[in-house]
């Protein structure tokens, strides 16, 4: 009774501006999954507002649970979804061309997503003991790596370049969050910059294309550039107001692929033109600022670095998506947050969104070093 009683208490202490966003943003998705479809709720729309409802009660209930239980899951639950990933080696299934899921029959999991969380809560776990002037140390880095690489590296194989690049970056911004002095980065990245030749020569075939194509999209416009061709026809044909909704020609024509998931925004922006960008790019600056807000005013390490981490999540999939589809960046897969067609990515940035409002609500908490 008592537990009921504070998530109660808990639930009225949400932003209710902020999840007024948050469905707004979402509704944008179902908007557009409807207009992929040409005006039908099949064979995408529904499912993604009967995952959002699943997600947006898990949210809520993440949201409820006070911020140091999930400080005491954080370990357990890296370690599961890093058994998960290495279970996709073995029972998982291949689809668009890579293995990167596993079927639960009830849902269709990628772990991968899993880990960006459960590597968020590990990390913060791990850098709230240590002080400042520990973390300087080199030796108190090396579990923190090895919690980042090793994941990294599994999803590299499946492959996965996107989420692995997301895995690297957010890693990174936490362990700078937590006091990592800069020069080990410039080491770090002068190191990868040596390793240029030997990383090259391990991508697959398709993902050298891939970058070649980003350095000279004309150099393929029908094969490997069609996608970045065909999504910056769309974008310049939107104009400032767009064409309207289920007006879009590309998209509707058949022109622009995976409209529904990687280049949803390209089919938004034809629709609804520039202004309607501005306006998507000015919901997600909200649901941001609030993040990093969050993390800011966080009175214990943990709270700030899980909220700045999964606040870094969603900047990632926001500027990586926007800006491959305008051709900035190479073709990797990175569904744009709360909008793309998906159920593991949706449910996972939810239950992220449901962390922060945890650590929102619970930032005064008082968590020992000893935990």
């Amino acid at each position: 009774m008592t537990s009921l009683i504070l998530r109660l208490s808990s639930l009225r202490q949400l932003n209710p501006w902020v999840i007024g966003v948050l469905i707004l943003i979402a509704s944008v998705g179902f908007l557009m999954l409807y207009s992929a479809a040409n005006g039908s709720m099949n064979p995408w729309a529904w499912k993604q507002l009967l995952r959002f409802s699943i997600g947006f009660a898990l949210m809520i209930a993440v949201a409820t649970t006070d911020s140091r239980s999930w400080m005491s899951y954080a370990y357990p639950l890296y370690f599961i979804a890093l058994f998960l990933i290495v279970g996709v080696e073995v029972m998982g299934f291949v689809g668009m061309g890579a293995q990167r899921w596993i079927d639960l029959y009830i849902i269709q999991l990628q772990p991968s997503e899993v880990m960006k969380i459960a590597l968020v809560l590990a990390l913060a776990r791990y850098f709230h003991k240590p002080t400042l002037e520990e973390i300087r140390h080199l030796p108190t880095l090396f579990f923190p790596l090895a919690l980042i690489l090793m994941p990294t590296l599994l999803v590299m194989r499946q492959p996965d370049l996107g989420t692995a690049v997301i895995l690297i970056l957010c890693g990174a911004t936490l362990l700078f969050v937590a006091g990592v002095q800069w020069w080990k980065f410039a080491i770090a990245g002068s190191a990868v910059l040596a390793a240029a030749p030997a990383i090259w020569m391990q991508l697959y075939d398709y993902q050298k294309k891939r970058i070649l194509i980003f350095i000279n999209p004309e150099n393929d416009p029908t094969n490997s550039g069609y996608h970045v061709s065909q999504s910056k026809i769309a974008l310049g044909s939107g104009g400032i107001t767009g064409k309207g909704f289920l007006q879009g020609t590309q998209s509707h024509l058949n022109f622009l692929p995976e409209k529904q998931t990687d280049f949803i925004f390209t089919m938004f922006s034809e629709e609804f033109g520039l202004m309607g960008g501005i306006v998507l790019l000015g919901l997600y600056t909200i649901l941001l600022a609030y993040g990093f807000r969050v993390a800011m005013t966080s009175r214990n390490s943990f709270g700030r670095l899980v909220a700045m981490g999964m606040t870094t999540i969603v900047f990632l999939y926001v500027f990586i998506n926007m800006a491959m589809v305008m051709g900035m960046l190479p073709v990797v897969g990175v569904p744009l947050p709360f909008i793309s067609y998906g159920g593991t990515a949706l449910l996972t940035l939810l239950i992220g969104q449901g962390l922060i409002f945890s650590i929102a609500i619970h930032h005064s908490s008082r968590i020992g070093r000893t935990l």
